[in-house]
């Protein structure tokens, strides 16, 4: 591949053992194999001969053989010779998963034994059901599939940060500027598939230059192919119509007018190809053949840096694990330095051997380098999960990735000065914080351009960010606000001794309040640019007999020439 060109591994057949999902239809002791323990999340994967992997194959393209409903087809005619045997004492049984196609119960994927008996996905499971009456039929379950999809695309991160799920049973991967890492493009997807045979898993892939030509392929069932630039047209010709993944009605219509593969639709003209079946075939043809790249989305944020490290023995201690992310957070220090950013979105992830993917995140309020700090943040994040982080038989794999940055200057130090400034001191503070109770615990308010004083401020995440100085001119010289601001003004009955005057007491919530004190008016127009703005609005200090302050306003309400009075806060 060009050193400027970028691959996909393709790996439509990554096939969950069936021995290992017989748990699926929720037996107890069966003698089936369990799943690989990375991938608990997903218990009821229903994998079995159907495909996952880059691009969506037929794991089993030989037709059905002639039979009916009664007679089961002569194993002479399927090749295998001979009749049916029984399963042999301990044997595991043949199994299928089946699902609800049009109206009818289809199987959709076999096992090794079922495909040795001439089963078929497609088949019909009546029809199934009356050839091999011991044939172990269990409903498949999609859900469980995508999450096991999910864990394996975790897992495939160790090669490459752009992973993407591409349909229900296949994954993209845009190794790129990473192959070499591994050996060459060869070498890593050996290692791939060698390493998901060992957790359980059939797969198959492919490498190309162009995503289309990948998928193509493995859609196609073809397996370990690395395709060299310049060679997609040649590597998909010969393909069937099913590389191309087409709607069943499409591909029918070609079929019976005699394209079969790829190469027959490559030689007609394109204008009529077009007209008579529509773009959509155009644009997988070229897709399929690289004249055009398809585009791959990510599943998870592109890192902005990446630095990892591959441990020849596992670890699983929490001090072993930090003393990996301080040496990991100085190596990122260089290459932030260097792009003049600071850290504001951390992500410590770590690998198990036998699959599973744990992720810590850590946000900042204030751009970060220092790596004492970030090991800090990600010590109070392991304190934080508790127990929920398993390590099972250790991690290999240690990753720390920025995932968002800021511009950091540098800040030029007297000799005599404090290392420790009060403003680092707090902006650690509000980070361990924020660490260690959660984002939503620890926050502040940020102005808002509007006047109405429930509209007039937010939350703020970024507490440590420099406040932006106000001209004197356009300062609002205003009066106190309450500590604690209701979101929606509170309708009071208040009486006064005039209408438009002070009032002497009011009634809140079913409690009567003698006012004390009252200090006002404050007017707060209407934004009148606003749909809906509202009259205006005359608030008021008020302090009762008790010594308690509120903050009222009195507001003419359309429905009523009556003045309305409202309670809207309630000061400390």
């Amino acid at each position: 591949m060009a050193p400027d060109a970028w691959g996909e591994v393709a790996a439509p057949r990554i096939i969950r053992e069936v021995q290992g999902t017989a748990s699926a239809a929720g037996r107890a002791g069966d003698a089936r194999r369990s799943p690989p323990s990375g991938f608990a999340e997903a218990p009821q994967a229903s994998f079995g001969a159907g495909s996952t992997g880059l691009a969506q194959g037929a794991l089993l393209p030989v037709p059905v053989a002639a039979g009916s409903a009664h007679r089961p087809p002569l194993r002479a005619a399927l090749g295998l010779g001979g009749p049916a045997p029984l399963p042999a004492a301990g044997a595991l049984v043949p199994l299928a998963l089946f699902e609800r196609r049009e109206g009818a119960d289809r199987i959709s994927a076999v096992s090794a034994e079922a495909e040795a008996l001439g089963l078929r996905p497609g088949l019909g499971v009546a029809e199934a059901r009356a050839r091999y009456p011991a044939l172990d039929l269990v409903p498949g379950d999609p859900a469980a599939d995508a999450r096991l999809l999910e864990a394996v695309a975790d897992w495939c991160d160790r090669y490459t940060p752009l992973v993407a799920l591409d349909g229900p049973h296949s994954l993209l991967l845009d190794i790129a500027g990473c192959a070499h890492l591994f050996g060459g493009e060869q070498a890593l997807m050996d290692d791939l598939l060698a390493k998901l045979a060992a957790q359980g898993f059939a797969a198959e892939a492919a490498v190309a230059s162009t995503a289309g030509t990948a998928s193509a392929i493995m859609a196609s069932g073809a397996s370990r192919l690395s395709v060299p630039p310049g060679g997609e047209r040649a590597a998909v010709e010969a393909l069937g119509l099913a590389a191309l993944r087409l709607d069943p009605a499409l591909a029918g219509s070609l079929h019976r007018l005699g394209l079969k593969c790829v190469g027959d639709l490559l030689a007609l003209p394109r204008a009529a190809l077009t007209r008579r079946f529509g773009a959509d075939l155009a644009c997988r043809l070229d897709e399929a053949v690289g004249a055009s790249r398809r585009p791959i989305g990510p599943r998870r944020p592109v890192p902005l840096v990446i630095h990892e490290r591959r441990l020849f023995e596992p670890v699983s201690l929490h001090e072993d694990i930090l003393r990996l992310a301080g040496h990991l957070a100085a190596r990122l220090r260089e290459d932030l330095e260097r792009r003049g950013e600071g850290a504001r979105l951390l992500e410590l992830a770590l690998f198990r051997v036998d699959g599973r993917v744990e992720r810590l995140m850590v946000r900042t309020g204030a751009p970060l380098r220092d790596p004492v700090r970030i090991e800090r943040l990600f010590t109070e994040r392991l304190k934080a999960t508790g127990d929920e982080i398993d390590a099972g038989f250790g991690y290999d794999l240690v990753r720390l990735s920025v995932l968002a940055t800021e511009d950091m200057a540098e800040r030029q130090s007297d000799l005599g000065e404090d290392p420790k400034a009060p403003e680092e001191t707090l902006a650690e503070l509000l980070d361990r914080l924020s660490t260690r109770l959660g984002e939503a615990c620890v926050f502040g308010l940020g102005d808002v351009a509007s006047h109405r004083p429930e509209r007039a401020q937010q939350r703020a995440r970024h507490l440590c960010a420099p406040a932006l100085a106000v001209p004197a001119h356009l300062r609002l010289d205003r009066g106190a606000r309450p500590l604690r601001l209701f979101e929606t003004p509170e309708l009071v009955e208040a009486t006064a001794e005039v209408p438009d005057g002070p009032i002497r007491q009011f009634r809140w919530r079913r409690a009567f309040y003698r006012v004390g004190r009252i200090e006002g008016p404050e007017r707060i127009a209407p934004e009148w640019w606003r749909e809906a703005a509202g009259p205006e609005r005359d608030y008021f200090r008020v302090e009762d007999d008790h010594g308690r302050r509120y903050w009222l306003f009195r507001e003419t309400l359309a429905s009523s020439p009556v003045p309305g009075w409202f309670l809207h806060g309630l000061f400390a």
